[in-house]
Order: C-alpha cells, then sequence, then structure tokens
C-alpha cells in the first residue's frame, strides 16, 4: 500500500450520522463534505466489487438501506467501514476518500445510468418500490 505523501489530503474529522446514514468528513483547509452510507457501500474499493482489473467490477445493487455499523481505522491512511449487509473488506485510503468527495454527483449519476440500464434496483429484494420514478424493470419473473 502507498503510503501518504505532502498532497494527500488527510481529514481531521469523520462522523457518523446514523439517523440521516451519512458521513461527514472535513478535510484539513476546512473542506467539509457528507458521503451517504450508500454511496460508500456502492464504491467500496474491494477486490470483491472492484475485480482485479478493468471490466471485473460487481455492479453493487440493493444497497439503499445499508448502514456503517463501525469505522475501524487502518494505521495512518485509510478507514475501514463495516457495513450492515456484512461487508467489511473495503479499505477507504484518505485519497480515495478525498477522490469520492470531490467526485461525489458525477459517480453517482453514473452509477445510477449503469443501475438503469442492467435493469437493477438500489432496493433490497431487487425490484423497486412502486414510488421510484423513473421505473426501472427488474427483468423477466419480477
Amino acid at each position: 500500500m502507498a503510503g501518504l505523501n505532502s498532497d494527500t489530503p488527510i481529514p481531521t474529522e469523520i462522523k457518523l450520522h446514523q439517523k440521516s446514514r451519512l458521513i461527514e468528513l472535513t478535510f484539513e483547509g476546512g473542506e467539509r463534505f457528507e458521503l451517504t452510507f450508500e454511496f460508500l457501500r456502492v464504491f467500496t474499493p474491494s477486490a470483491e466489487a472492484r475485480g482485479h482489473g478493468p471490466g471485473q467490477e460487481t455492479l453493487q445493487i440493493g444497497k439503499r438501506d445499508v448502514n456503517i455499523l463501525a469505522i475501524e481505522p487502518v494505521g495512518n491512511y485509510a478507514i475501514k467501514p463495516v457495513f450492515s449487509d456484512g461487508h467489511d473488506s473495503g479499505l477507504y485510503s484518505w485519497d480515495l476518500l478525498h477522490n469520492l468527495c470531490i467526485h461525489r454527483d458525477e459517480l453517482w449519476q453514473a452509477y445510477l445510468d449503469k443501475l438503469v440500464a442492467e435493469g437493477g434496483s438500489r432496493d433490497p429484494g431487487g425490484c423497486p418500490a412502486p414510488a421510484v420514478k423513473p421505473p426501472v424493470s427488474c427483468g423477466p419473473g419480477h
């Protein structure tokens, strides 16, 4: 694992907001961001989800209601969230977290577009709730 360099933005504060399912990150220099638990889970850096090369990613579906049960520090360079769906193998380095914060909106839109294209759903169980717009097909049998 690469060490920190002088350009690495380091969080000065990390707060979990369980009710709103948000993680609040404040970086040196005062930058402040909020990421949803679902966003962090969808963009896990774990090999299980990312694969071992381009094109091997597994689309993360049904994560709308995921919670973060705990956050474990990893040295002085990363955190390891423990998610309510049992996922706990993603190491989020400071660089990665800052990148996710900076590019949150475009990453999320790309994820939503891919979800629609592949007929997936953010809701557990694979099918969208009736109130979800636009309607998304779950494929045959649903």
